[in-house]
């Protein structure tokens, strides 16, 4: 016999009794097993396209912590966007991609140290698996690690930062999120010919040549000039897309570790990452959302949905033969 009432639907736990790769199916948003987007927790990729997964660690931080519950908090918000047919691409993205959740990495928040160590052998085993990641900080510094994991099977990768600050500065130590894409150009993981920032609004002295389109550019010149300005600069390169929360306003995102006043707005992310259809995306991380400065959920329900319409975006290139 049946426990679940008379006309209701049964809440299934899709995270763990969902046996098919690919479809979606009603559960209740506040009920049941979290996972990004009722997707099965696995690790075992035979067939699938995403494994998401996330990096708790927050031990480079230079303001705010408390990212280390990031991933915990997107997974959760993410529960209501897995219900309905995506907005405004109006299908289901997991009717073409197979995407599981690969649960977290495995870190040692006693031995820091070792953590960037550990990210990468995570990244290395999905990527032998020819899966593409996507990744939930965690503070930025987890990007390194990623980062060159990703060079290490690609080559050096064209970098798309979405971002408030360049974290281009001289290190002044080890860990440290504000660094490391020093760090990566030094060590020629990033094409640097080929990588741009949006969304910037501290500044830097130290040019490393990533082209930079601060967020008062976006905010003069639009969503489309600022997309074709994207499309020129990473052309047909492997992209590994880097989005710090941080790119939005501190209105729309105050759940962050270094919020910095006029981003950009929630609509105007969504979109620029709606258009990223034509270019060469091979991985995305999702970085600095902290629950702890969050307020209603707003900041970990923006990060979630960026995700989301990334995932979207994977869908539209792999109906078009594009990946």
């Amino acid at each position: 016999m049946s426990n679940t009432p008379t006309g209701a639907p049964e809440i299934i736990d899709q995270a763990w009794r969902k046996e098919e790769l690919k479809g979606s199916a009603f559960e209740l948003t506040y009920a049941g097993t979290l996972s990004y987007a009722r997707r099965r927790y696995s690790r075992d990729l035979q067939g699938v396209d995403i494994a998401v997964s996330g990096i708790p660690f927050d031990s480079a931080v230079t303001n705010r912590p408390g990212c280390r519950l990031g991933p915990r908090a997107v997974r959760a918000a993410s529960t209501q966007l897995a219900e309905l047919n995506s907005f405004p691409f109006g299908f289901d993205p997991f009717d073409t991609l197979a995407v599981v959740d690969y649960g977290d990495c495995a870190i040692n928040a006693h031995a820091p140290m070792t953590v960037p160590d550990d990210i990468a052998a995570h990244a290395r085993a999905i990527l032998a698996t020819d899966t593409a990641m996507l990744t939930f900080g965690g503070d930025h510094f987890v990007a390194y690690p990623l980062i060159k994991a990703h060079a290490e099977k690609h080559g050096p990768v064209a970098l798309l930062q979405f971002d408030a600050h360049c974290d281009t500065w001289e290190s002044n130590g080890p860990l440290d999120h504000g660094t490391m894409f020093l760090s990566a150009v030094n060590e020629g993981l990033l094409d640097v010919e080929h990588s741009i920032q949006v969304g910037l609004r501290t500044h830097n002295d130290i040019d490393v040549g990533i082209e930079v389109l601060t967020a008062p550019w976006v905010h003069r010149h639009g969503v489309d000039a600022t997309l074709e300005a994207i499309r020129k600069r990473v052309g047909d390169r492997p992209v590994y897309l880097s989005f710090d929360i941080d790119v939005l306003d501190p209105a729309f995102a105050p759940g962050t570790g270094t919020p910095v006043s006029g981003g950009l707005a929630s609509w105007q992310a969504l979109e620029l990452i709606r258009g990223l259809g034509e270019i060469n995306m091979i991985a995305m991380d999702l970085v600095e959302v902290s629950p702890p400065y969050d307020h209603a959920e707003i900041t970990a329900l923006a990060g979630a949905t960026v995700a989301y319409d990334w995932l979207c975006v994977m869908a539209q290139r792999r109906q078009r033969g594009l990946w």
